[in-house]
């Protein structure tokens, strides 16, 4: 996985040639630079991503909105460092939660506050919400939302008329 952010025009041309090849498929891009990106599709299989990981980085949702036109939006809160509050996610049509893995000493550990707060408002929008699995141990296994949007799941049955 890299940051798209920093992709030369000519990487990115080749990879939505491809896309268009294969519009089955949905495609994920993620970047913590959405400042450095400005371009427009109308690819209905790319869905463009931002990280935010503390309240000081919400206006990346904004920025990405901004710079990249077309396809759809979703954002991964993930790690988390403190709430994030209140949320603009006008346009955005997914929400991923995780929190930070590994042995490092002293990582943030996400809040299950935090995490509801997120959820809340996804779903008072209708917006899906994925919380990545190593948050089980701090939502516990009846609380944890496992949702993808529409588009996901048109692939996954079309996948099951496929040749094994």
């Amino acid at each position: 996985m890299s940051d798209f952010s920093h992709w030369k025009p000519e990487w990115r041309e080749q990879i939505f040639a491809k896309m268009t090849e294969n519009p089955q498929h949905q495609y994920l891009f993620l970047t913590k630079r959405p400042e450095d990106i400005v371009f427009s599709t109308t690819l209905e299989n790319a869905w463009f991503g931002v990280t935010v990981t503390s309240s000081k980085e919400k206006k990346r949702i904004r920025t990405l909105r901004e710079h990249i036109h077309g396809g759809h939006y979703h954002v991964t809160f993930e790690p988390m460092f403190d709430g994030v509050g209140v949320v603009d996610l006008t346009g955005i049509e997914w929400i991923v939660i995780g929190t930070e893995t590994g042995h490092r000493k002293g990582k943030s550990v996400s809040n299950l506050e935090w995490v509801w707060n997120l959820t809340h408002q996804a779903h008072a929008l209708g917006i899906p919400v994925f919380m990545k699995e190593d948050l089980l141990p701090i939502m516990g296994e009846t609380h944890m939302v496992q949702e993808f949007p529409p588009a996901f799941y048109r692939v996954l049955e079309e996948q099951k008329t496929w040749r094994k």
